[in-house]
């Protein structure tokens, strides 16, 4: 390997931290990450069992930590907490209230475990970075934290529809993906009522109800799905 393959300690470390995020990694994942062959993975990963940590290995999948099992807080340098406070300053103009409200206890609780001489730091960076838009700081949507759970629960949601000079409409929908487009959010959705993938705007949805029915996850995946629209848009020759 060359000069650019992880010190081992710190590799060790990082594994542990990306066996702790994930439910299932595997060796040529981490191997890709962290620039070294497959083999010093798998040395890796014998020497995190051997000192204890209850590594689970699923033959042909990949690897993950003993279901129950948590790491002690992990800490932030001073440049991740930056990019963890500019990141805050993002959130903050979009216009989903509950996005913002659960971004920022999330970032509440992680200034909680930083170290003093970072926290002060921090705090001083976020009192000196602004973006300029969305200045009224106007919210226009706040269903985005109940879509996220939903759309990872595979729960079936009801929604009250008002589209651009149309008639409201009852939808049940199967929430699929979500996506970003000048600070408006959208839900990308299978919808029963039209039987064909729609395009939702998060400021008008009127009304939003997560039901207790399930759905099969769908096959698709996002990048396959803004190529069928593509596909769509293009004229028949």
């Amino acid at each position: 390997m060359d000069g650019t393959e992880t010190p081992r300690l710190s590799r060790l470390t990082a594994i542990l931290t990306q066996l702790q995020s994930k439910r299932l990694t595997n060796a040529t994942e981490l191997a890709n990450k962290f620039q070294v062959s497959i083999r010093t993975i798998y040395r890796d990963i014998r020497a995190l069992e051997e000192a204890g940590i209850p590594v689970f290995t699923e033959e042909g999948k990949g690897y993950s930590l003993v279901e129950g099992y948590r790491l002690p807080p992990v800490s932030f340098t001073e440049s991740q907490a930056n990019a963890l406070i500019t990141a805050e300053q993002l959130v903050l103009r979009n216009k989903d209230a509950s996005f913002v409200r659960e971004y920022s206890e999330a970032i509440t609780k992680i200034k909680a475990i930083l170290i003093y001489k970072t926290k002060d730091k921090a705090d001083l960076l976020s009192k000196r970075i602004a973006i300029r838009n969305n200045l009224e700081n106007d919210s226009t949507s706040n269903n985005m934290s109940a879509i996220q759970l939903a759309l990872t629960n595979f729960n079936l949601l009801k929604i009250d529809y008002q589209a651009d000079q149309a008639e409201k409409t009852q939808r049940t929908v199967e929430p699929f993906a979500i996506y970003s487009t000048q600070e408006n959010w959208i839900l990308i959705a299978f919808c029963r009522l039209r039987q064909e993938y729609r395009a939702f705007r998060l400021d008008r949805i009127e009304h939003l109800e997560i039901l207790d029915e399930h759905f099969e996850p769908h096959k698709m995946t996002l990048p396959e799905y803004f190529a069928y629209c593509l596909a769509k848009s293009r004229p028949l020759t």
